[in-house]
């Protein structure tokens, strides 16, 4: 054997390093179910087993996930769309003041942030945001009741505090049930409800729109979807689990399937105790800040269109009804740039190049609209601009997955997804204030912003991924240092048919192994340290040498 080969042999003939005493202290509490029921000895999935149980968390978890952030998306949504129907005439709002309405719910979430990467490590994560999503739909039906600034802006901060959890809990589920290959598309799934809510609820709100009331028709929108969000929150109570070991839908060995299929995730699963040394690896790990530079440069500008979009339609010089219609495509163009783009960046096995290609056509759509005059003979170019920016929200979703899957630990994932999350709160408070009504028609303050942001995005991918590499570099260094291979087969990342080719060449050069007498080959599973050995022991991705990072 060469030593180019032996350079590169699986880790699974590297000695077992050696634990502390108190080593089982702090472990992610998976670890102790796996214990308990399989006697320490690591369980072959195979891979019809591992579709079929896949299968049942898709048909279970994802579906609440969609629904659940499909209200969230109306529920937010709800201001721009009550704007065309007249809030800001009948509630006597004047300057910076309907771009406050925006900006209060970031506010609210960024004030969360903290407090949630806390609860989120020690509540049940199931019945907690089943809670908070009640009281977000009770928040939205308030609104129906404000009549001044003062009421909408105060209802509006509410709304924000209880929204505030779904982002950063959906990540989390994410984290805990598919393994990394499968996050990133099933992360593009739930955010892609805010593509379908901008074309359904669009749908939905016309026709609201149309009912003869003494209401206005804003109040009969925030009290239809408000009741249906506390109606749902039920049935989240009612069929979300709090951690694969703890789901009623899986049967006991369903259950050590579904924990033993997420092994090289080598991230955990929950652990519910909050560890300081985790907070201050996060706070002082420079990709914590990447991830926070980039959630804020997005977010300015989803900020800023998610609140004024169907009033920059409407300065193109259409009607009401027609603004709210001509938003459609800007949800159906999201929701495929959001999907596609998580398809093309699994198959590609990196985000960063997925991330920098999305950003193209939104810098294109900037400039359509900031060259193109308001007038009957440009309308369908600048719908066509406004629609060519509409793709920036599939940029989002992969950062979401990008940070999540480089980030082990159950106290370190909670707490950089709060450093994110304060980053896209920051961004969406900022973005909505660089909209106002004395710029319109042209918004070319936006505009401006938006377009260098997305160029800052390219140049944050570069950074990053460079900075990925290293580490990547430092930890094959590590392994070599402890007697480990250089080279980690990570197969998170890796389909169903790749998984299957690599357990055939495994075993095939066991057995091959076995026949020249190579001890390794047939060593006991006590003897024989594997990749994914120390995967739920609740390290982080720096302490853990057998993390692998994701360019």
């Amino acid at each position: 054997m060469g030593a180019a080969t032996e350079q590169v042999e699986e880790a699974e003939h590297a000695p077992s390093p050696q634990r502390s005493p108190d080593h089982d202290s702090g472990r992610d509490i998976t670890a102790s179910f796996l214990a308990k029921n399989t006697a320490g000895q690591r369980i072959t999935v195979t891979p019809a087993d591992s579709a079929r149980v896949l299968r049942r968390i898709d048909t279970v978890i994802l579906p609440i996930m969609l629904a659940v952030y499909f209200l969230q998306g109306l529920d937010k949504a709800t201001l721009a769309y009550a704007s065309v129907f007249g809030l800001i005439e009948d509630t006597g709002l004047v300057g910076d003041q309907y771009s406050w309405l925006g900006s209060i719910v970031y506010i609210a979430q960024l004030v969360m942030q903290p407090p949630l990467a806390w609860l989120l490590v020690r509540l049940p994560i199931g019945k907690f945001t089943s809670a908070m999503v009640l009281f977000w739909g009770i928040s939205l039906s308030c609104m129906a009741a404000a009549h001044s600034f003062g009421g909408l802006l105060a209802t509006r901060f509410f709304l924000g505090v209880f929204e505030a959890s779904v982002a950063p809990s959906f990540v989390a589920i994410t984290q805990m049930w598919w393994r990394r290959r499968e996050q990133t598309v099933r992360t593009s799934y739930w955010y892609a409800m805010n593509g379908i809510t901008n074309m359904f609820g669009s749908l939905i709100t016309y026709g609201l729109g149309h009912i003869s009331s003494s209401l206005h028709s804003y109040q009969i929108i925030f009290m239809f979807f408000g009741v249906i969000t506390v109606v749902f929150s039920f049935v989240m109570l009612a069929f979300m689990p709090d951690s694969p070991i703890e789901a009623k839908f899986l049967s006991d060995d369903d259950k050590l399937i579904a924990v033993e299929r997420l092994r090289m995730n080598q991230m955990g699963v929950v652990s519910r105790e909050w560890r300081n040394d985790h907070l201050k690896e996060a706070l002082l790990d420079p990709k914590s800040w990447f991830w926070f530079a980039l959630m804020f440069s997005i977010s300015v500008p989803s900020g800023g269109i998610s609140t004024f979009g169907p009033l920059i339609i409407k300065t193109f010089g259409f009607t009401q009804f027609e603004t709210i219609l001509f938003n459609i495509p800007f949800g159906f163009v999201q929701l495929v740039a959001t999907v596609g783009g998580a398809f093309v960046a699994q198959k590609i096995k990196m985000k960063g190049p997925v991330i920098a290609a999305l950003c193209l056509p939104p810098v294109a759509g900037c400039v359509m609209l900031m060259v193109l005059p308001r007038n009957e003979s440009t309308k369908a170019p600048l719908l066509v601009g406004y629609y060519l920016i509409s793709v920036y929200p599939g940029i989002t979703p992969l950062i979401y997955s990008w940070a999540s899957q480089n980030t082990a630990g159950d106290t370190k994932k909670k707490s950089t997804n709060a450093v994110l999350l304060v980053g896209q709160s920051i961004g969406n408070v900022v973005g909505p204030l660089l909209y106002t009504e004395r710029d319109a028609p042209s918004y070319a303050r936006g505009l401006r912003s938006n377009l260098a942001l997305y160029i800052a995005i390219i140049v944050l991918v570069v950074v990053t991924t460079f900075y990925l590499k290293m580490l990547n570099k430092n930890h094959a260094k590590r392994r070599v240092a402890m007697g480990k291979s250089a080279v980690i087969v990570d197969t998170s990342l890796d389909s169903p048919e790749e998984e299957a080719a690599a357990a055939e060449r495994r075993e095939h050069e066991n057995v091959t192994g076995a026949e020249e007498g190579d001890a390794t080959a047939t060593a006991p599973d006590d003897e024989v340290e594997r990749p994914g050995d120390r995967a739920f022991e609740n390290l982080t991705d720096l302490q853990n040498e057998e993390f692998v990072f994701v360019l």
